[in-house]
């Protein structure tokens, strides 16, 4: 928390945000996600927290049409999935020595920017290492079958992990700086599934998790949506698998 008094130039400088809110970055992977890209960066934007929008090979423009700063665009040759395009947004985002946390939100509005600072702010009280958000359910239709798959999920990796796990597969996260050069140095990319690698290893190796609860944004049929039910679902299980066995518990 910024507790300095008025009589200093802290409160009164622009470029020094509320609560430090300066040494978090934002990362929003981004592919073909049309108009709904525009106000997700917009509510990024009026928290006032630095950003990066990584355009993993769009063709639809929707990045250029931003008319972004180059400080706040990364812009990848082709797509190749949402795990690469985060790797890279993490790796741009550390160039700047005085980021102490990445946090990812999605493209497609399924995020309220306006969580941010939640994130922020658990991540100053906790100290922990990785912070994922839960998706409530209240209030919300959710089809069937979308929840019937989260459901399997959470206990197939909560049982796999010997921890219980309320939601494995939002992507709205937070990592503190350390954590994410770890994962820079040790998770490969990929589709959706190099986040289920990124949540085996912060529990194989011991960092420090806590959850922030979310307001559940969901929409059938998103058309901006690039899972795929069946191909994503298989890779995310047989990531999960393998990174089981690729990182050993901490004892």
């Amino acid at each position: 928390m910024n507790n300095a008094s008025p009589s200093t130039n802290t409160l009164e400088t622009p470029q020094v945000l509320p609560d430090n809110l300066h040494q978090l970055c934002v990362v929003i992977p981004s592919y073909n996600a049309g108009t709904r890209l525009a106000p997700v960066v917009k509510g990024v934007q009026q928290v006032g927290v630095p950003f990066i929008v990584v355009d993993d090979g769009s063709s639809d423009g929707s990045v250029s049409a931003l008319s972004l700063p180059d400080e706040n665009v990364l812009h990848l040759p082709e797509n190749r999935g949402k795990g690469h395009a985060l790797l890279a947004g993490f790796r741009k985002a550390l160039e700047n020595n005085e980021i102490a946390a990445a946090c990812v939100v999605d493209a497609d509005g399924q995020h309220n920017p306006q969580d941010i600072p939640r994130f922020w702010a658990t991540y100053k009280s906790s100290e922990a290492d990785f912070i994922t958000g839960v998706r409530s359910r209240a209030g919300t239709y959710v089809p069937l079958r979308s929840r019937f798959g989260n459901w399997l999920t959470v206990h197939v990796t909560s049982w796999l992990l010997g921890r219980r796990l309320p939601d494995t597969q939002c992507g709205f996260r937070l990592m503190s700086r350390h954590f994410t050069e770890t994962v820079l140095q040790e998770v490969d990319g990929g589709r959706y599934e190099t986040e289920m690698e990124i949540l085996v290893l912060a529990i194989r190796r011991g960092f420090s998790l806590e959850q922030v609860s979310i307001a559940t944004v969901y929409e059938s049929g998103n058309p901006s949506s690039h899972f795929n039910k069946f191909l994503d679902s298989y890779l995310i299980y047989r990531r999960l698998w393998a990174a089981i066995r690729k990182y050993r518990r901490k004892t």
